[in-house]
């Protein structure tokens, strides 16, 4: 048993598996074990699943010893946001809105993975209801960047980042509707994959807002994510072998995505652009009018649906939500029905733009986030400082999710900050091979 197992990424670990290197039964145990030990454990992990645990990786190590495995992951513990449905365990989202709520069965993504032979660590906590880009949540527990102390993680996927980024997973779990999973896993130097909406089942992930939400894995490496992702939905992973940039064409998307960056991620994207071209990428600077039209759509897209899925349950207890977040849910009762059809039918125009600019290009690249990780004291005593950090947050990520394609997010050298892809619906084996040969030139 070793603490470098507590470094490794998930396909490793499942390499040294299939090897005998390492046993699941051990394994398992000694993350568990890190995670009780460990003094942001509690911040980190809402709740730990310690017997399903121990009995899935016990499954694991007599499949590995018949030579029988189920698969690459086969064996390697994984941790769930908490709004992944678990049979039998508390899925409370982040909200004491939801406390004791305990469903009767598996979300399918944690069913296609468990079949996969993936273990369950456990549910990490999140932004309240998944609406909020920070990953502050007062309510339940504000997991700290691993770079930076007193700064927020990142949300609304805030756990499931720090588990991986402090040692306490190998891989995690979280969902994006506006960059849930790009955000945290920029600012705690990780790799985070949005995937396409729809690609990935829903059933038994708690909403946040449905056309928009998302399911993806955040990791310390690309091949991680690869194989994460065939686990989630029980297909191959993408080959990734011989993956190389020359030729990639990419759009350096200077349409709002450039505009108030800050100046260490601006150095980051500045130095993983070159890194690219010397790779043998060619960059081209470009504009996009149809992402600004999107962009100001984006309050009556995301609040109206958020609402009209929570506004029972919000005001029966308002009193027990945070109230920034109970402000955001609430201005979706501004917008009308008319204004919600009317602004999605607007959306899909935009879409069919956007692909016909894209055609010509592998993807698009910006820098993941503007801002660096924000204090999560100012946030909690400013409240002005808290609405405009969390828009400028999920600014650049969110144009992912108006333009409907997949998204992959790499850390670019510069601690907290990421470089990221915006690719084609349903392209993510395609992004993801680019992804691992950008991951190559960063490094």
């Amino acid at each position: 048993m070793s603490d470098e197992w507590l470094k490794m990424g998930a396909a490793a670990l499942g390499r040294a598996i299939g090897a005998g290197e390492i046993g699941p039964v051990a394994l398992s145990r000694h993350f568990l074990d890190a995670i009780e030990a460990h003094p942001l454990g509690k911040r980190i992990y809402a709740r730990l699943t310690p017997e399903r645990a121990m009995a899935e990786a016990a499954a694991a190590e007599g499949r590995a010893r018949a030579g029988q495995r189920l698969g690459p992951l086969d064996g390697v513990p994984v941790s769930w946001k908490d709004l992944f449905d678990t049979a039998g365990v508390a899925t409370e989202a982040g909200s004491a809105l939801l406390a004791g709520r305990v469903p009767g069965r598996d979300a399918e993504v944690l069913r296609n993975s468990t079949a996969a032979g993936t273990v369950c660590l456990g549910k990490t906590h999140m932004s309240e209801l998944a609406f909020s880009g920070l990953g502050l949540n007062p309510v339940t527990a504000t997991p700290p960047c691993v770079n930076f102390a007193d700064s927020v993680a990142g949300g609304s996927s805030s756990g499931a980042a720090t588990s991986v980024g402090f040692g306490l997973a190998p891989i995690a779990i979280g969902s994006d509707t506006g960059g849930s999973v790009r955000v945290p896993a920029a600012w705690n130097d990780l790799v985070g994959l949005k995937t396409s909406a729809g690609r990935l089942s829903l059933a038994g992930v708690v909403p946040l807002a449905a056309r928009f939400d998302t399911v993806g894995p955040l990791a310390r490496n690309v091949e991680d994510a690869a194989l994460m992702l065939a686990a989630l939905e029980g297909r191959r992973a993408a080959d990734l072998r011989g993956a190389d940039l020359k030729g990639a064409r990419f759009l350096l998307l200077q349409t709002a995505a450039l505009e108030d960056v800050a100046e260490r991620p601006m150095a980051g994207f500045d130095r993983s652009v070159e890194r690219l071209q010397r790779a043998g990428a060619m960059v081209e600077p470009g504009t996009a009018p149809e992402v600004e039209e999107a962009m100001a759509l984006t309050p009556v897209l995301y609040a109206s649906e958020a609402y009209a899925t929570w506004k029972d349950t919000i005001e029966a207890a308002p009193e027990k939500m945070f109230a920034q977040v109970l402000e955001r849910f609430r201005s979706g009762a501004r917008h009308g029905a008319v204004d919600f059809v009317a602004a999605w039918q607007k959306l899909e125009a935009l879409r069919a733009l956007w692909a016909e600019r894209m055609a010509g290009y592998d993807a698009a690249i910006l820098p993941t986030t503007p801002n660096m990780p924000p204090d999560a004291g100012r946030l909690m005593r400013d409240e002005g400082y808290y609405v405009t950090e969390n828009l400028l947050t999920l600014r650049n990520t969110r144009i992912g999710n108006l333009m409907g394609g997949a998204s992959l997010t790499l850390p670019t050298g510069v601690p907290s900050t990421g470089i990221m892809f915006l690719g084609h619906p349903w392209g993510e084996e395609r992004l993801l091979r680019l992804g691992a040969a950008a991951e190559a030139a960063l490094a």
